[in-house]
């Protein structure tokens, strides 16, 4: 990772004279998920060869997913309608120097889908009005989860036009393809961006057991059955013993 930092600076200098205005990268494109992950961090760095405020996007796997109204009735709580949420971010981060707020307008946020805001989050099935709250609830749903959040990451400046981002990841993360996405904006306008692509996946042993549980899920049920039955005669056998 120090010989990438280290071309990076390299490629910003000769660079220097051309003004780049954006050069950014990861210093791994795989965040390997091992048994007993507890989470994982992943450093972006890059030189940003204008003026203007850096914004880093992280953007999990696309999903669909349910969020059920409930209400409060006769002292019970009981469900009173429900929405898909389509094609939202399974996992979502912003990082830069100030509020998102301040960045640039709520258009020019929207259509980049800048923050845990300006998701443009699709409901389908939910009744006329009341689009708004499935979605604030599909947020809040994801903030307790630890896989979105409202707030805002740091980029730091490390010297001249240099900068990084560390992005932690929590133990919940799910797997597949994900895209970092960094813009470079001045005035509100986005002047430079660049898509960077980072891979979360099972690496080890355990991924070897997760691509044949799914890969062969009646023989591996059958394999779980008669291992357990096999440590339970184990355990039996040894008591007797005893």
């Amino acid at each position: 990772m120090a010989a990438a930092v280290l071309l990076l600076i390299g490629a910003a200098g000769a660079r220097a004279r051309e003004e780049v205005p954006l050069v950014a990268d990861l210093g791994e494109h795989l965040l390997g998920i091992t048994t007993g992950f507890e989470g994982g961090r992943v450093l972006l760095f890059g030189t940003a060869g204008e003026d203007g405020d850096v914004v880093v996007v992280v953007r999990g796997p696309a999903e669909t997913g349910r969020v059920r109204r409930k209400d409060r009735f006769l002292g019970l709580w009981i469900n009173r309608g429900q929405a898909e949420i389509v094609g939202a971010p399974s996992f979502y981060r912003i990082a830069a120097r100030r509020p998102v707020g301040q960045l640039a307008g709520a258009p020019r946020l929207d259509r980049l889908r800048s923050g845990a805001g300006h998701l443009g989050l699709v409901v389908r099935g939910a009744r006329e009005g009341e689009e708004q709250s499935y979605r604030e609830a599909w947020l809040r749903l994801k903030e307790r989860a630890g896989l979105y959040s409202r707030g805002v990451g740091e980029v730091r400046f490390v010297g001249g036009r240099l900068f990084r981002a560390d992005m932690d990841f929590p133990a919940n993360v799910p797997t597949g393809l994900y895209t970092v996405e960094v813009y470079l904006l001045r005035d509100g306008e986005v002047v430079s961006a660049q898509t960077t692509p980072l891979t979360v996946g099972k690496t080890g042993v355990g991924a070897e057991i997760f691509d044949f549980a799914t890969g062969h899920a009646a023989l591996y049920g059958v394999f779980a059955v008669v291992l357990a039955a096999s440590a339970g005669w184990g355990a039996a056998a040894a008591l007797r013993r005893g």
